[in-house]
C-alpha cells in the first residue's frame, strides 16, 4: 500500500485487476534497484482506433446511446464508476485510470461514417457516457469539439455531461445547436467546499468556475442542468440545498442527483482513500454507505441502484426533492428536435 498522501490524485493505490494473472508487486523495496512508483506518475497517451464509436446502453433503468471520445480520465474522481472499465485494458481501476489514458483521434470521422449509413435513425446521442469527454486532454487533442462539428453538420441531437468548464471553448458551437433545439448540457457538482471537492475529484474545475460556466450558457440560451453527484452521507449530503440553489441562480434549469455506489474495485479503492483522507469519520461513512445498499457499498439492483434504499437514502431523496421544488419550480430542459436530421450532411430537396 502507498504510504505517502500523492496530492492531484483521487486513488492513492493501484489494486490488481482481476483480468490479470500476475501483477507487478514491490514487498521487498531493499531488493529493488529503482521504485516500481516514485512520486507522482505521469501521465501516459494511448490512442485507439474503433470501427465505431456510437455505442448503445441498454439497461432496465438506463437506456441511452453514447460516445466515449477517452477511457480513463485524469480528472481522479475516487467515486468513478468508470474505474472498473478500465481493467478490460489491461490496467488497473486504480492509479492507472488516471494516468493511462486512452484517446480516440479518429472519433469525429467514425461518427460520420455512421450517420452516413442509411441505417441510423436521428436520437440524442450523450458525450461522457463513461468518461469524461472535457477532460485535461481534449484542450491538447480538441475530439470532443471535432464531434460536436459533425453533430452540428448532420443537426443530430447531442448531449453531454461534464465536471470541466473548458466545455466554455466550444460555447460557438454549442449556441448553434442550441438554437435548433439539439444540445443538453450538463455539469456535474459534488461539493461548494474547495476542500471537500479538491479531494473528491482533484482535477476537475473549481464549483466556481462550473457556475460560471451555467452563466455564461444561460446567457447564450444553451440550456443547463446539473447532477449533484455522487451524494455521500456524512461528507457532501448536507449541501443539497445550497448546491441546488447556486445552480438555480445561475440559470440552470433543471436538477438530478445519485447516491455513491462502490462497485468492483473502487470499493478498495475508496476505502483506502478514506481511511488516509477522512480518519476522523471513514469508519462512519462506510457504515452509512452500506445502509443505503442493504447492507454492502456496492448495488447491482435495477432501479435502486442509483437512488439507494433506507433511512439515510429516503433522508437524501427526501432533501433534494424539497430544495428541487423550491429553487427550480417547474422549469424543465427544452424537447430535442429529431426532425432535422440532414442525412448526407446537406439540405434535402426531396
Amino acid at each position: 500500500m502507498q504510504d505517502e498522501y500523492i496530492k492531484g490524485k483521487g486513488a492513492q493505490i493501484n489494486p490488481s485487476n482481476k483480468f490479470l494473472s500476475q501483477r507487478l508487486l514491490a514487498e521487498h523495496i531493499e531488493g529493488l534497484d529503482e521504485p516500481l512508483l516514485e512520486g507522482k506518475p505521469k501521465t501516459q497517451v494511448f490512442f485507439e482506433h474503433p470501427k465505431k464509436v456510437v455505442n448503445k446502453v441498454d439497461y432496465p433503468d438506463l437506456k441511452m446511446l453514447s460516445i466515449n471520445p477517452y477511457q480513463g480520465c485524469e480528472h481522479g474522481c475516487i467515486y468513478c464508476y468508470a474505474r472498473n472499465s478500465h481493467e478490460y485494458y489491461g490496467f488497473s481501476a486504480g492509479l492507472d485510470f488516471e494516468t493511462k489514458i486512452i484517446a480516440k483521434p479518429d472519433a469525429a470521422k467514425v461518427l460520420e461514417s455512421q450517420f452516413l449509413a442509411r441505417s441510423w435513425r436521428s436520437a440524442p446521442v450523450m458525450l461522457s457516457g463513461n468518461t469524461d469527454c472535457y477532460q485535461p486532454l481534449e484542450k491538447k487533442l480538441k475530439i470532443t469539439r471535432s464531434l460536436l462539428k459533425v453533430f452540428l453538420k448532420y443537426r443530430n441531437p447531442v448531449s453531454i455531461l461534464t465536471k470541466n468548464a473548458l466545455i466554455t471553448r466550444d460555447v460557438d458551437i454549442l449556441k448553434d445547436l442550441a438554437g435548433l433545439n439539439l444540445v443538453h448540457v450538463g455539469f456535474s457538482i459534488t461539493s461548494l467546499q474547495e476542500d471537500i471537492r479538491r479531494v473528491l475529484e482533484p482535477r476537475t474545475a473549481s464549483t466556481v468556475r462550473k457556475l460560471k460556466a451555467i452563466e455564461l450558457f444561460s446567457k447564450n440560451n444553451i440550456p443547463v442542468m446539473i447532477m449533484n453527484a455522487p451524494i455521500i452521507p456524512a461528507i457532501n449530503h448536507h449541501e443539497i440545498p445550497q448546491v441546488l440553489k447556486s445552480a438555480s441562480d445561475a440559470g440552470a434549469r433543471q436538477a438530478g442527483y445519485t447516491v455513491v455506489r462502490l462497485n468492483g474495485k473502487i470499493a478498495e479503492i475508496a476505502r483506502d482513500w478514506l481511511q488516509k483522507t477522512f480518519p476522523d469519520r471513514a469508519d462512519k461513512v462506510w457504515h452509512l454507505i452500506q445502509d443505503m445498499h442493504d447492507g454492502k457499498v456496492n448495488d447491482t439492483e435495477w432501479g435502486r441502484r442509483m437512488a439507494g434504499d433506507g433511512n439515510i437514502a429516503d433522508m437524501i431523496h427526501q432533501l433534494f426533492t424539497v430544495s428541487k421544488r423550491k429553487y427550480f419550480g417547474s422549469r424543465t430542459m427544452p424537447e430535442y428536435d429529431l426532425k432535422l436530421f440532414r442525412r448526407g450532411g446537406n439540405y434535402q430537396l426531396f
